[in-house]
């Protein structure tokens, strides 16, 4: 066990360093506004932190969209996969498996941006923990900081205290009301992407059922385990959420999936917007081109109805009528002989 834990130490130790680094920075910031000691120079070092880890981590968050997208996208494959091999597990496996790697889509890259984020979020909070309980230096976090941050308080809230710590019930109804906001930002951020930029052949199959295993299964881990998050981590992890909100809002609005119901909002926008500027419509790239409506049958005219009397009167153009043989007269059977 001692033998794990120093290499457990071994990882967190740079991360202690790099958040203390990034906090104490922020709250340098912060501390030319308001006293070092307060609440909310300190409160808005964690937001400033959070900032910066989630800016660090876009390029994951567009690796992390194209890998939903085409995940989105191989869904039809894929149900014909499981039509061909349902009845033999591990080569339908195999078949899927190939698939993802001929198109270079990874099924777990939606989740790197939320892996990456979990030993920040423990580095932090055992910066938070330590400062509070032992009150004492860590990292770049100096003693005399440590005590500051430990003794910080917002609207009369310690921000290292928890909900199941409190000393008293004002710290309770602000880590409950986190605690909301978290579990809420979390499931608003899933059905967002699910009811706005999933196609329709994508909301069933394997990949569907594990995106709505994430839509219930996250919030409440959330819930659950946010009660014993001091203040500060709260803050963190809230903050967190609503930049992956805004972020993935502004992405499926401005570059949806084909197919999606994001994408028909963005065609019906542009068409609004070329029209009100007399311009066409702009398509999208990956929009596909309606195809074009059927002939129509044609339609066949009876023909009039005439008079028998008058029927062989009528002949077909450029035709002349024929003459029928006149019978012999008599004249001409006498010089005949």
């Amino acid at each position: 066990m001692s033998f794990l834990g120093d290499i457990g130490g071994a990882i967190m130790a740079p991360l202690y360093y790099v958040t203390s680094a990034v906090l104490v920075g922020w709250h340098w910031v912060w501390s030319l506004i308001f006293p070092a000691e307060s609440g909310a120079a300190w409160a808005l070092s964690i937001v400033g932190l959070t900032l910066v880890i989630r800016a660090a981590l876009i390029p994951l968050f567009v690796k992390q969209i194209k890998s939903s997208r085409n995940m989105q996208l191989l869904q039809p494959k894929v149900k014909e996969l499981q039509k061909k091999y349902g009845h033999d597990r591990e080569k339908l496996a195999a078949e899927t498996m190939a698939l993802y790697k001929e198109t270079g889509t990874n099924p777990f890259a939606s989740c790197l941006p939320l892996l990456l984020q979990m030993p920040i979020f423990f580095a932090l909070f055992r910066l938070i923990d330590q400062a509070a309980k032992k009150q004492t230096a860590h990292s770049f976090l100096t003693e005399d900081l440590a005590k500051q941050f430990a003794n910080a308080e917002l609207f009369g809230v310690k921000i290292s205290q928890s909900f199941t710590n409190a000393d008293h019930v004002g710290v309770q109804i602000m880590a409950g009301i986190l605690v909301v906001a978290m579990t809420l930002t979390t499931f608003l951020t899933q059905r967002q992407l699910m009811s706005k930029n999933m196609p329709p052949d994508a909301m069933t199959g394997p990949y569907a059922q594990q995106q709505k295993m994430l839509l219930y299964v996250l919030p409440l881990v959330f819930a659950v385990g946010g009660i014993a998050f001091p203040v500060g981590v709260l803050l963190y992890w809230t903050t967190s959420n609503l930049w992956t909100m805004t972020q993935q809002f502004y992405v499926i609005r401005n570059n949806p999936a084909p197919g999606t119901p994001a994408e028909q909002a963005k065609l019906d926008r542009d068409a609004a917007k070329a029209a009100k500027h007399g311009h066409p419509p702009v398509k999208l790239e990956n929009a596909e081109e309606p195809a074009p409506p059927p002939p129509p049958p044609p339609v066949r005219q009876q023909p009039k109805r005439q008079p028998r009397s008058q029927r062989g009167k009528q002949q077909p153009p450029g035709k002349a009528p024929k003459k029928r043989p006149s019978p012999p007269s008599a004249s001409s059977g006498e010089n005949a002989s």
